[in-house]
């Protein structure tokens, strides 16, 4: 057995809601096995412990969920390379993550194949975050909304290409809108427990509506970019995914969208259903300079990534700093903010039962980190990967 102590724990409440409560220690091993008070650990059982912690009053935290990343420190999920996934891995580590999904881009199909094998092996390395599976955002999109991505390699929708790889996708993105028959894909991505996300889409607001209501879909990529924007007549895709309980992932980096419209999320979705991601490429950690995406150049300057073009091509954000600008900006304080990077990401991919909270009998996934969400520790099954 090992145990934290000296920290302030960010745990559920009655209501499933983080809070921070002081004085006691986390008890675990591969799992988390108890919370109790410090006063109550004897002696004779602290000698007894594999190890121990002092947290030295820093917030000790459920680890992040990552559930779309493309990259990091040069690395890209679609590269044909078996070491790329493993070193996004030890990067999401020194960022407080400890789940993830690599996630492909819209390429040649025999690219995002390979992308596919390689994601598999990295399912089972250790040393990093840990590899949950895939996120596959396109090729099955709309060229109206492709952003970043790239229109030439677009294709209908068809389960029998994921069909291969259904112990490997965990999350889809799609555009229901360009499909002739949306129903038989959902319903059979839903069979095999895949998670399916409305995005680089332009669905509007009634057809959105439907899919979050009757619960088929209820997840969006990066809210408000890929698709339309807002408006007081057609309120689309956005104007649904906040008017329902739909998982709504977004950027926090500032960039992708503005601070008030992370109040306005915030207030809408009261607190529940927003999903942090960093959705940052392969340019990650290594500062300005030319980079690339999809097979396109991606020049990154003030930390912000943009194809020649000028489009903004993903971002170079990572968790940490996600959680700390969604604090900042909405005023929801640390434990609020740690919930949008943990259990809301984790119950959206349909993992909230094993990951997402510092909760018996769930995965001793855990991150340390100071005031200011600096990252001191990462755990994960119990072990330290990173501090």
């Amino acid at each position: 057995m090992k145990a934290i102590v000296g920290g302030r724990l960010i745990v559920p409440d009655a209501q499933g809601m983080f809070h921070a409560v002081s004085g006691y220690a986390l008890l675990y091993d591969n799992t988390i096995a108890r919370i109790a008070p410090e006063a109550e650990l004897s002696a004779d059982e602290r000698a007894r412990l594999e190890s121990l912690i002092d947290a030295k009053g820093g917030y000790v935290a459920p680890g992040f969920v990552n559930v779309h990343i493309h990259g990091a420190m040069g690395y890209d999920a679609m590269d044909d390379d078996g070491a790329a996934v493993p070193a996004i891995a030890r990067h999401q580590a020194t960022t407080g993550v400890t789940s993830f999904l690599p996630t492909t881009m819209t390429c040649g199909w025999s690219a995002v194949r390979r992308a596919f094998e390689h994601v598999r092996e990295a399912m089972a390395y250790r040393g990093g975050a840990r590899v949950l599976g895939a996120h596959m955002e396109g090729p099955f999109i709309n060229a109206a909304a492709c952003g970043a991505q790239d229109a030439a390699h677009i294709r209908a929708a068809d389960f029998s290409l994921v069909e291969p790889f259904l112990d490997v996708v965990r999350l889809i993105t799609f555009a229901p809108e360009t499909m002739p028959d949306s129903g038989a894909f959902i319903r059979a991505c839903r069979a095999a427990g895949v998670t399916l996300s409305v995005g680089h889409s332009a669905l509007d607001y009634e057809g959105a509506l439907r899919l979050f209501t009757e619960g088929s879909v209820r997840h969006v990529t990066h809210l408000f970019n890929g698709m339309p924007a807002f408006h007081h007549r057609t309120p689309g895709l956005v104007g649904a995914a906040l008017e329902t309980d739909a998982d709504c992932e977004l950027i926090a980096d500032n960039v992708h969208s503005h601070p008030g419209a992370h109040r306005l999320v915030w207030r809408m979705k009261r607190g529940r259903h927003i999903v942090l991601i960093t959705d940052s490429m392969r340019a990650a950690g290594l500062g300005d300079g030319e980079s690339e995406l999809g097979g396109q150049k991606v020049f990154v300057r003030d930390g912000i990534a943009r194809l020649a073009g000028g489009t903004i091509a993903g971002s170079v954000l990572t968790m940490d700093r996600a959680v700390w600008n969604f604090m900042e900006n909405t005023g929801c304080g640390i434990p609020a903010a740690v919930f949008c990077a943990t259990q809301a990401a984790a119950e959206s991919i349909g993992l909230g039962a094993e990951l997402g909270s510092l909760t018996p009998g769930k995965r001793a996934d855990i991150t340390i980190f100071d005031e200011k969400l600096h990252i001191q520790k990462t755990i994960v099954d119990g072990e330290i990967v990173f501090g």
